[in-house]
């Protein structure tokens, strides 16, 4: 189905127009297949502090969006026409879906947007990325009232107990298995595969590799589906890094590769050691140097830094290694065809767009600037903690390097680096102020 198609349908009746916010969340309105056909045309109005919002709606400071400046004008959104799709559980007549992305002045904030343009500049440097993501997220026998009503505590995850690719469990959950299946295939969504992770009731579903926006656009469209999907069977998911002191860390892994355009991986060098390139070496390098600085990025909430607890499977620091999960940049593949970097330091509520752009940035960059790498890591990554580079280990940390960062401002632009940062230091703010039960608990009688 055509954008095209389901206008001149005399059956159509409604569809939905949908953007992605700073928070991965996609939010939109439905509209008349009438008003359909003036919005493909003209866009389609929504206000910039959409971009200032939390995923519960309270509202960050951004400046010029939300703070005192602010009047809350409308901004307009552009239809993309390649992204039509289908609602899995609606009418037919009322089941397109369509994604936008702000143009204008909003540009500058909108995640989409973003993406578009670093993408772009890559190619201006002669190289196509092509990418796959994996979504960590942990589903539940509850739904978000019983949670709430539990105070999100004593959960019933839907497995009991960690369950690494366990045939067992994912039999047991064939029905959840099938259904999103079921449901990807209407919203486009090119599922490689799915499996058990290292939790109760954790599981993966990963996107195949791809290029251009389609794959993050299929993980943005994955994150809120399932999480409909969920709610349609009486339960709900959680992709909170840290959840619960008691489980691992979830997060988002993102797999690159680099085609020149010739379409031949620039990663890729037979006579060098495990077919590394030193165009792949310089990447890796770029990758190093960069991302520590848009931490903010790829851990944008107060729950984010959680996941690097001690004892958790997260990246013990801006390492590499050929096969080493233990690094944060593990290096997979054998050919051509399938050598790339899996970029582990995203966590599970992060939005795909800007991870993949931030990720992209920093290993062009790296190429263009003939930047090499810290020494590979063999062995557990783990024991080399606190060598090499680092990512920021606090949101403060992370707002400092972010606000500072010239390579960010560049890449990304200066508005959108003063928006994030100004906006996720009220978020911080906001949650400086609350009392959490543990403290209570351990400093009420006695402290």
């Amino acid at each position: 189905m055509t954008l095209d198609a389901f206008l001149s349908d005399p059956a159509s009746r409604f569809a939905t127009v949908a953007m992605t916010d700073t928070n991965g969340l996609l939010r939109g309105q439905m509209v008349s297949a009438r008003s359909l056909a003036g919005i493909a045309k003209n866009g389609m109005g929504m206000s910039p502090v959409t971009l200032a919002l939390d995923p519960t709606d309270v509202v960050l400071n951004v400046p010029g969006v939300s703070d005192d400046t602010s009047d809350f004008h409308d901004d307009p959104l552009t239809v993309d026409p390649s992204t039509v799709r289908r609602l899995p559980w609606s009418k037919p007549g009322h089941d397109l879906l369509v994604l936008s992305n702000y143009s204008g002045a909003a540009a500058e904030l909108c995640p989409r947007s973003i993406l578009r343009r670093v993408l772009e500049r890559a190619n201006a440097a002669g190289f196509v990325p092509r990418y796959g993501l994996e979504l960590e997220y942990t589903l539940f026998d509850e739904t978000p009232e019983s949670a709430r009503e539990k105070g999100y505590r004593n959960l019933k995850t839907a497995t009991p107990h960690k369950s690494h690719d366990l045939v067992l469990y994912q039999v047991q959950q064939t029905e959840w298995y099938e259904a999103v299946a079921e449901m990807c295939e209407p919203l486009g969504i090119d599922i490689a595969k799915m499996h058990e992770e290292i939790g109760g009731g954790f599981l993966e579903a990963c996107i195949a590799a791809g290029t251009g926006l389609e794959p993050a656009d299929q993980l943005v469209l994955l994150k809120n589906f399932l999480r409909a999907l969920a709610l349609r069977q009486g339960k709900c998911i959680t992709y909170m890094p840290r959840w619960t002191e008691d489980a691992d860390s979830q997060s988002i892994h993102v797999h690159v590769s680099l085609t020149g355009t010739d379409g031949k991986s620039v990663f890729y060098d037979p006579s060098e050691k495990n077919s590394v390139s030193p165009l792949f070496r310089n990447f890796i390098g770029g990758l190093q140097r960069y991302i520590g600085d848009m931490t903010l990025v790829f851990q944008p909430t107060v729950n984010s830094y959680r996941r690097f607890a001690p004892g958790t499977f997260a990246p013990p620091g801006l390492t590499w290694g050929y096969e080493n999960r233990t690094t944060c940049f593990r290096i997979v593949g054998h050919d051509a065809g399938s050598l790339r970097v899996e970029n582990r330091l995203p966590g599970a509520d992060t939005n795909p767009y800007l991870t993949v752009a931030a990720t992209v940035a920093a290993g062009v960059a790296g190429i263009v600037e003939g930047i090499e790498p810290e020494p590979e890591v063999a062995g557990n990554g783990y024991a080399r903690a606190g060598e090499g580079p680092d990512f920021a280990r606090s949101m403060p940390e992370a707002i400092e390097r972010l606000r500072g960062s010239a390579f960010a401002r560049d890449w990304l632009g200066s508005r959108f680096v003063d928006a994030i940062a100004t906006s996720r230091q009220s978020q911080f703010d906001e949650f400086c102020k609350k009392v959490p039960d543990v403290e209570l608990q351990r400093f009420f009688d006695l402290g």
